[in-house]
């Protein structure tokens, strides 16, 4: 049935290939095992699962949630594919065990995923992913029918993506924001960022374009990676429709990158620089810079000059998470263009931070 290992941040597979409803199934039921063999203190049964726009994500997230409310847990899944940040923050929100989120984030469109999601809102460490691991096929799957856990309310099926907008509003100067009259553009690579901009700044002076919004599991024939190589058709438009700014969120939304307002390309080296020099110049922020190691040194050069400790993690957000938890954390960010903020959960929010670029 193919070897499941999980990398820097989850499960991903071929479709049909190794990721079959088969190993899904595999993989849901170890999950429930392992956090039934080990319960976190301070939490319920309760797990959060969501899934991103590609090819039978829905239909895996139903199977997920269908396995994991048979072995006792409470699920929220969500209404539609939703991004992976809000996912991470209604785990964190519900003291649940966990979550699971059914995407291949950034990879081909013939991959999908499974992350798992730790109890505290962020990217499971590598002592869960292994747990995991270690359970597969253990026991045999136990499963609740859909109708029957939704008639039981084992399952419950809920929009998360309010509550989400909602804390990000909060972490923002929201007002100002509000009142720039920005006019700004969004590629959203066809994935699930797709609104989530116009939906958090209906109403204000704001003025947005959403570019590569329709849902299309093959990305337009793109990788949903917010790099320069992907950025040919939204440039191209960029340079006969000036905008301020240009903001790219990856497959899931949980990463960002960018261009100027006419299509000329912004690393996501350069954004991480931009927003710690906001948060250190404007924001007047203090704390310990947590970035992995192959991130620009760039970063290096700026902790040094105003004075901040930097710590350097091993590649994959889940060891940036790690050191996030333990506090007084300023940012932490990889090269991806994942980025965490203080206050939040220890994950990156691509929404969250084209906000914090609009401030």
């Amino acid at each position: 049935m193919g070897q499941i290992k999980f990398g820097t941040d989850g499960w991903r597979a071929v479709i049909a290939e190794d990721f079959t409803f088969e190993n899904v199934e595999r993989v849901a039921q170890a999950t429930a095992d392992y956090w039934n063999a080990n319960p976190v203190p301070g939490t319920e049964p309760k797990a959060v699962v969501g899934y991103d726009r590609r090819f039978l994500s829905d239909w895996f997230a139903c199977r997920i949630a269908e396995i994991l409310a048979g072995n006792g847990f409470q699920i929220t899944l969500t209404s539609e594919p939703t991004p992976t940040p809000a996912v991470s923050l209604a785990v964190k929100a519900q003291s649940a065990v966990g979550g699971v989120m059914v995407t291949a984030s950034h990879n081909p469109p013939a991959f999908n995923g499974f992350k798992l999601k730790a109890h505290y809102g962020g990217s499971a460490e590598p002592v869960l992913c292994e747990g995991v691991e270690g359970m597969l096929d253990k026991n045999p799957i136990r499963a609740v029918g859909l109708t029957d856990a939704l008639r039981q309310k084992q399952i419950v099926i809920r929009n998360i993506r309010p509550a989400h907008y909602a804390v990000v509003k909060r972490l923002v100067d929201f007002q100002l924001i509000a009142r720039s009259r920005l006019r700004f553009a969004h590629d959203a690579l066809f994935g699930v960022g797709a609104g989530c901009f116009d939906e958090l700044l209906a109403g204000t002076r704001c003025r947005i374009t959403t570019l590569n919004a329709a849902h299309n599991p093959f990305f337009g024939g793109l990788n949903p990676e917010p790099v320069p190589k992907n950025y040919g058709p939204s440039a191209a438009f960029l340079r006969k429709h000036p905008h301020d700014i240009c903001l790219v969120t990856d497959g899931d939304a949980d990463r960002i990158g960018g261009m100027d307002g006419r299509g000329n390309p912004l690393s996501t080296h350069q954004l991480i620089c931009l927003l710690l020099h906001h948060f250190v110049t404007n924001r007047k922020g203090r704390g310990r810079v947590i970035k992995a190691l192959t991130t620009t040194s760039m970063v290096d050069k700026m902790c040094a000059a105003h004075g901040l400790e930097l710590v350097e993690t091993p590649v994959g957000f889940k060891y940036v998470a790690g050191e996030m938890l333990k506090g007084g954390a300023l940012l932490g960010f990889e090269e991806s263009g994942g980025i965490g903020f203080p206050g939040h959960i220890p994950e990156r929010d691509g929404i969250l931070a084209g906000m914090m670029l609009h401030e």
